[in-house]
């Protein structure tokens, strides 16, 4: 990129994006009608740690569906601090799975196929996108906030590490968010009950 402009705005993309993939809070993107995830949109579908697609639209509702779209962007502009992109992180191991969304670039998908190239989690229809989505958070609210941190941070960069990768995802995660908070090591936490046969518990306020 030549010109300051667009160098400067995919830097700061860059950056936020980077600070997203970092984030102590459990993330789920929802696809829905009417949404643009296209290009540099669609990388925050590949930074959550689920994403939900809804298959066609909704009852009674005007919006179109949903048509994510990859592009250029998705394949080298925001590397993670892992030095790989989004989608070679979430196809580790997959070389083909890359293959076929990169080939991919430029078409509007429906649900099923971005299900069938993996970039969402679930597509589901109308029928059951309420009560999935419902069960998805009431998951999530069953676990420690603190533990929940280090197995996203985990599952979040795979593989290969680089210095910045293990300094502000493994350390971060396990030190700060997780073994020096009272959900660990508070008189009622898990290391301090582990082993006496009492559950711990926590202060779900936190993260």
């Amino acid at each position: 990129m030549d010109h300051w402009l667009p160098r400067e705005t995919v830097l700061l993309w860059k950056r936020v994006l980077k600070r997203i993939d970092l984030t102590s809070r459990s993330l789920v993107t929802l696809v829905e009608p009417g949404s643009c995830f296209s290009g540099t949109l669609a990388e925050l579908v590949f930074a959550a740690d689920r994403a939900y697609m809804l298959d066609g639209v909704l009852p009674n509702k005007e919006r179109p569906a949903a048509t994510p779209a990859l592009g250029m962007a998705n394949f080298g502009w925001y590397p993670m601090s892992n030095a790989r992109t989004r989608l070679d992180t979430r196809f580790k191991g997959e070389p083909a799975s890359l293959e076929r969304a990169r080939e991919a670039q430029g078409q509007a998908l429906d649900a099923a196929e971005a299900e069938s190239l993996g970039l969402v989690t679930f597509a589901l229809d109308y029928i059951d996108w309420e009560d999935e989505l419902r069960i998805f958070l009431e998951e999530r609210s069953a676990f420690s906030p603190d533990a929940l941190t280090g197995m996203e941070a985990n599952l979040r960069f795979p593989g290969e590490e680089t210095m910045e990768s293990k300094i502000f995802s493994r350390l971060t995660a396990w030190q700060n968010w997780i073994f020096q908070r009272p959900n660990a090591v508070g008189p009622e936490g898990a290391l301090r009950r582990y082993g006496t046969g009492k559950k711990p518990n926590y202060d779900r306020s936190r993260v």
